[in-house]
């Protein structure tokens, strides 16, 4: 029972059937690289052995020997094919995969671009962009009353707020007084009136 509950599940082996094909090829290659090698290093002692012979004197032994040396360098031009054969193949069988992963990749791509479509339609994405485009005939417009109505002073102490809210700075304004305002007499207020009144008739002497 304990072996029962206690076994750990394997997660599923991410090895496909061509990686396996490939392994194989590449397997294949391989032992035929391996197969090349050493008939090519018995045909060089071959070949000296061949020599060796024409100089002992023994031509019929050397022919024969130059015989088997011709027959197995065919043998080695068709290792050869064969080799170049299985490279391409494993090269073929890698570009597939590549390309099964890119139209795996498109269709995911597509699945999401139709998912965003469905969530926003031509409809919200006009509306968007002409309250886009409001916006910013608004911000226009007041950037054109402000222009003629702000002094370069203006400007620049606009400026300098700007950069202290950006910064999280505190900007020092004018304390609001505490005390009264003190009133104006009735005979402060009483006196222009007067001087109003009284010019009319000096103007009027002086004439």
């Amino acid at each position: 029972m304990g072996n029962v509950f206690g076994r750990k599940s394997h997660p599923p082996s991410r090895v496909t059937e061509q990686d396996k094909a490939v392994l194989q090829l590449k397997q294949q290659r391989d032992k035929l690289r391996q197969y090349q090698k050493r008939i090519t290093s018995q045909l060089e002692k071959e070949r000296l052995l061949a020599k060796q012979l024409l100089t002992d004197g023994r031509k019929e032994k050397a022919l024969l020997l130059l015989k088997k040396k011709r027959y197995q360098d065919q043998l080695l031009d068709k290792t050869e094919n064969q080799i170049s054969n299985l490279e391409r193949m494993v090269q073929d069988i890698e570009f597939m995969q590549i390309e099964m992963k890119v139209i795996e990749g498109l269709k995911v791509g597509n699945d999401c671009l139709k998912s965003m479509h469905e969530i926003m339609s031509i409809e919200d994405v006009e509306r968007i962009l002409d309250e886009t485009q409001e916006s910013i005939e608004y911000q226009r417009q007041i950037d054109e009353m402000l222009a003629g109505a702000l002094t370069q002073e203006d400007e620049d102490a606009v400026l300098a707020e700007l950069h202290a809210i950006t910064q999280g700075e505190d900007i020092a304004l004018p304390e609001v007084p505490t005390e009264p305002i003190p009133e104006v007499p009735e005979a402060a207020k009483a006196e222009p009136e007067r001087k109003a009144k009284n010019k009319p008739e000096r103007e009027m002497l002086a004439a």
